[in-house]
């Protein structure tokens, strides 16, 4: 299932980013007292009770104003209240009720989406208390008064946020069909990808750099074999974009991963890999997910025997942080090499899915050990007891050390290297936990 989108709303300078900064438990987001600093949306993973949300911040909400930056905003607050499965409403007690407050509440309302309203800078609830009922006019519900600077009344807040959720977003298996998220920048063939497995103009194709501006899902049914392609807007670089829809995009395709069994990285072959191709493999790559590169339109390249090979180097060397991608070159437009998708898929969804004994691991694990001894740090050398694994997409093992500080990044490569040699793991990430135990 796709984790829960929480969009937190709110006129200029009420303390949104204070509060979207203590949700998500890091400072990201920009916080100043100028009223419009964040100007655009920013994203994070949070959790409460166990439910892990995407939560986005906007720009402050100005529907009246003349300011072409705040209309901006408001275009992307917009946008966001749109995809959002909850709106996080943030008033502040010191202002009272705002004609902008009453103008926020009114655009609101005809979301027709749940709403929890945030009294904020509630410093001294006793001081307070009787301000917060004063947001009751706003005919929203239940004012919550909270303090994102002290970070007091955030559970009770949180609380409500959550029962808003849908109802099966914790059930993360719901049946065996492998979804599979289409990803990469504007234009690089994702529709054509997806119209010519399904046979059909589905997705809209188009030159222009993002046409396709929302997720689009189509069924496929291939030897018994459910699949879920999940198409996003094409991802491109703040400085290229133009339209505050686009913007959004970049918001709908980590949407899209999350909900992915299985990512497809498409380059565009007549580019080569960019910085950018780089960026977006990282959100499939950060989120622990299987994956593919696709280099597409190899059709239109004039090639020679060291062509792919020259190609694929390039590759490794820009996405060093993910070695374990296969890659397969095809033309969307003349269908070459795409049956060969299928078999990729299901070995990669196969290996994120995958289990190993414990008894197997270790007995890999003391071989390599055995190679290549453990290293030492100012006369202490580094003890790995045992290794287990806890669980799977991605394949996630816990390492029990003398001391998880001498567990360097480089030996734990090497362990990594070790476990994809005896047991495959083509096409998925591996987590390490390190952790200490007493002798």
């Amino acid at each position: 299932m796709a984790k829960p989108i929480v969009a937190v709303v709110g006129r200029p300078n009420v303390g949104k980013s204070t509060l979207f900064n203590k949700i998500a438990g890091e400072r990201i987001s920009i916080v100043e007292d100028t009223p419009g600093v964040t100007r655009d949306r920013i994203y994070a993973e949070a959790e409460w009770l166990n439910y892990k949300f995407t939560l986005i911040d906007t720009g402050g909400l100005e529907p009246e104003s003349d300011d072409v930056i705040l209309k901006q905003m408001y275009a992307q607050a917009e946008i966001a209240m749109e995809t959002a499965d909850v709106i996080l409403f943030v008033v502040d007690v010191k202002t009272g009720v705002t004609d902008t407050d009453m103008q926020v509440a009114n655009i609101l309302r005809k979301t027709k989406k749940p709403i929890v309203l945030a009294v904020n800078k509630v410093d001294d609830l006793r001081k307070y208390s009787m301000d917060v009922y004063e947001f009751y006019s706003l005919g929203l519900g239940d004012p919550w008064g909270v303090s994102a600077g002290q970070g007091l009344g955030l559970g009770d807040m949180l609380d409500e946020v959550v029962k808003h959720f849908p109802k099966d977003c914790l059930d993360n298996d719901d049946d065996d069909t492998i979804k599979i998220a289409i990803i990469g920048k504007p234009n690089v063939g994702k529709s054509s990808l997806i119209n010519k497995i399904l046979g059909e103009e589905r997705v809209i194709v188009s030159d222009i750099a993002g046409t396709t501006r929302d997720a689009i899902d189509s069924h496929y049914e291939k030897d018994g074999q459910k699949y879920i392609f999940i198409d996003t807007a094409g991802m491109r670089r703040k400085s290229k974009i133009k339209e505050n829809i686009e913007k959004y995009s970049i918001i709908r395709a980590v949407a899209a991963v999350q909900r992915a069994d299985v990512c497809i990285l498409m380059i565009n072959a007549e580019e080569g890999i960019t910085d950018q191709d780089t960026k977006i493999a990282g959100i499939a790559h950060e989120n622990g997910k299987a994956s593919i590169i696709v280099v597409n339109k190899w059709d239109l390249i004039e090639k020679d025997n060291k062509t792919m090979n020259k190609f694929i180097k390039n590759i490794e060397n820009e996405l060093k942080y993910m070695p374990y991608a296969p890659t397969l070159f095809i033309s969307a437009l003349t269908g070459q090499r795409i049956h060969k998708l299928f078999g990729m898929i299901k070995v990669v969804f196969e290996n994120n899915s995958r289990r190993i004994s414990t008894g197997l691991l270790n007995d890999v694990l003391i071989e390599a050990m055995a190679v290549n001894q453990p290293p030492a740090e100012k006369g202490r050398p580094l003890k790995i007891y045992y290794i287990t694994q806890v669980s799977v997409k991605p394949p996630t093992f816990v390492l029990f050390v003398n001391d998880s500080e001498l567990l360097h990044f480089s030996y734990k490569r090497y362990i990594e290297n070790q476990l994809r040699q005896a047991f495959g793991f083509d096409g998925t990430p591996i987590h390490f936990i390190a952790r200490n135990r007493k002798e």
